[in-house]
């Protein structure tokens, strides 16, 4: 009877354990992590999460300041909804709009929640100094190529100017050990001139090897001259721009997808250059930067816009921004942004490297014929079902490569006549 009792008490537990599971693992946890993420992607280019008003109102106390966590689910879900079903709060804070707040209806609950607990739990970024560090860091000097050459050089000098007086000691006592003279000490310079007099035919060999390098290192650095990258020898181009746009603060940290600012890159065969208007949609309210260098950078979207953020008012006149062109192909070259981002799928980060880690943009890619070759060679050509000319191409390809091995039926750009002389060249 005993035995029985503890075996059905056993049967309970398991059950009761699997269906507190089950409910555990079907929890969609949020975090705050999350929340930033979703708060950048569709908030951020009206609310700051401080006091400056963008489009809509800066954030910072907004959480003691709503009825509660509920309420303000409530307002980003459907505020349209909210304000007509008369919450005084709601139609309160509607008399004072100057716009109307996107609703987010199709948005998941669990997603306004994590917005929520960012927006609860945000701490401002630390402010930093001009190189980066924590304020009143010490500034770590960068060993450069040429300061270890010339350290390497002197200690050479060093070693050759201690043999030479070892070896003149160590003479002087072979030669009193002889009986013989002591040797006169005589500088580097003779004794360098002496040993070639005596060593003609060595001398004229070392010297040809010098001129023979020199010569091919000469050829090559003149070969090299021009601006483009070279990602084996980790040279890239990158030029100071008049205003120190920082790639990493914008598609980095704050998530802006490119397009926002480089809005051809899907529908033109340039990706474009944003305006300054592009730029005070979100300037306008944000006025300091994460440093002071970057609140003076700031300063110089004003000038260019014509703005004074003292009156919030476009009153001084516009002066056009010089910026420095990266990414220049040659006049005889062919090359859309919109056949390959748009049809041909590929990332920014293909032909421009992970901007999200930049600051002002920078060549690291050669861009040079050989390299734009072997990237149609290797990268397959995304199917298209919504595309009749893409599709019959493929099913095309695949009846025509169907006997070769699997790893070669890949259809790449170049099976698709992207290595053809016309299609860049024209």
């Amino acid at each position: 009877m005993d035995t029985i009792c503890k075996q059905s008490k056993k049967l309970f537990l398991a059950i009761f354990s699997l269906l507190f599971l089950s409910f555990f693992l079907s929890i969609n946890p949020v975090s705050a992590q999350d929340g930033e993420k979703i708060f950048k992607e569709n908030c951020a280019v009206c609310h700051s999460m401080g006091k400056e008003t963008v489009t809509g109102p800066g954030l910072e106390g907004v959480m003691k300041r709503v009825p509660s966590e509920d309420w303000m689910l409530k307002w980003i879900k459907n505020n349209d909804a909210l304000i007509k079903s008369g919450d005084a709060y709601a139609v309160k804070i509607n008399a004072f709009a100057t716009t109307q707040m996107t609703s987010f209806a199709s948005m998941p609950d669990a997603d306004i929640k994590a917005v929520i607990e960012y927006i609860k739990n945000y701490k401002p970024p630390v402010i930093v100094n001009n190189t980066g560090g924590a304020p009143g860091a010490p500034v770590e000097k960068e060993e450069t190529p040429m300061t270890l050459i010339i350290g390497v050089i002197a200690f050479l000098i060093i070693i050759v100017g201690v043999l030479r007086g070892v070896r003149h000691s160590l003479k002087n006592l072979q030669n009193e050990k002889l009986g013989i003279p002591e040797e006169e000490k005589v500088g580097a310079w003779t004794e360098f001139r002496n040993w070639t007099r005596s060593n003609k035919t060595t001398t004229g060999v070392v010297i040809l090897f010098i001129v023979g390098g020199l010569t091919s290192a000469g050829w090559y650095a003149l070969k090299d001259i021009g601006v483009y990258a070279d990602p084996e020898q980790k040279r890239e181009y990158h030029p100071e721009q008049p205003i120190a746009f920082s790639h990493k603060i914008h598609a980095g940290d704050n998530a802006i997808n490119c397009q926002y600012c480089h809005s051809g890159v899907e529908r033109s065969k340039t990706a474009g250059i944003p305006t300054v208007n592009v730029c005070m949609n979100c300037h306008r309210g944000i006025s300091k930067g994460q440093s002071d260098a970057g609140t003076a950078e700031i300063a110089k979207i004003y000038e260019a816009a014509g703005w004074d953020p003292s009156v919030a008012k476009y009153n001084k006149p516009q002066k056009p921004i010089q910026w420095v062109k990266v990414h220049n192909l040659q006049d005889f070259v062919f090359f859309s942004h919109q056949q390959h981002v748009k049809v041909g799928k590929q990332e920014c980060a293909t032909c421009h490297g992970d901007l999200t880690t930049m600051t002002t943009a920078k060549q690291v890619q050669p861009l040079t014929m050989a390299w734009c070759v072997d990237c149609h060679r290797t990268t397959e050509v995304p199917g298209m079902k919504d595309n009749p000319y893409y599709e019959s191409l493929h099913k095309k390809l695949a009846e025509k490569f169907k006997d070769l091995p699997r790893d070669q039926r890949k259809f790449t750009v170049d099976k698709m006549g992207g290595i053809e002389c016309g299609k860049c060249h024209y």
